[in-house]
């Protein structure tokens, strides 16, 4: 059920942020290929920690299966705001990007965290999933400003 929440909310931000775009160029399609690759490592890591739930390895490297897309989602939008422009919907929506920044460090305490305590990771894993699924509204506010 976690894996799939975190797809749903991948799929809706994915949705709004590619709404921002103008103008899409060659690295926005790279980018946006690096995102589904990571993303479509997430069944593999969800089938591996399901089977062997709270073994320290399955489930650091689910919180690696997590923190990748991520990166690719920073990196999408860094694509994108570089072909569209510092002052473009998506640069002014981002802001300070607190939950942005704080989702990876979330994940890699939970990778770290997986060798000592792996429910502790869980839990962290769980608590990003909620943070997200809390919708983020600057990106469609800035839509509809613009």
């Amino acid at each position: 059920m976690l894996s799939f929440i975190y797809l749903a909310i991948y799929w809706n931000n994915h949705h709004h942020l590619l709404h921002t775009a103008a103008r899409v160029d060659g690295l926005i399609l790279w980018a946006n290929a690096h995102l589904l690759f990571w993303l479509s490592l997430v069944p593999a890591a969800t089938a591996w920690m399901g089977e062997n739930l709270a073994a320290p390895l399955p489930t650091a490297v689910y919180g690696a299966v997590l923190l990748m897309p991520a990166i690719a989602y920073y990196l999408l939008q860094q694509a994108i705001v570089r072909r569209n422009g510092r002052h473009s919907v998506l640069a002014e929506a981002l802001g300070r990007d607190i939950k942005g920044k704080l989702s990876p460090l979330l994940y890699a305490t939970g990778i770290g965290l997986a060798f000592v305590y792996p429910w502790a990771s869980i839990a962290l894993y769980v608590l990003v999933a909620l943070m997200w699924l809390i919708p983020d509204r600057r990106i469609e506010n800035a839509i509809d400003k613009s």
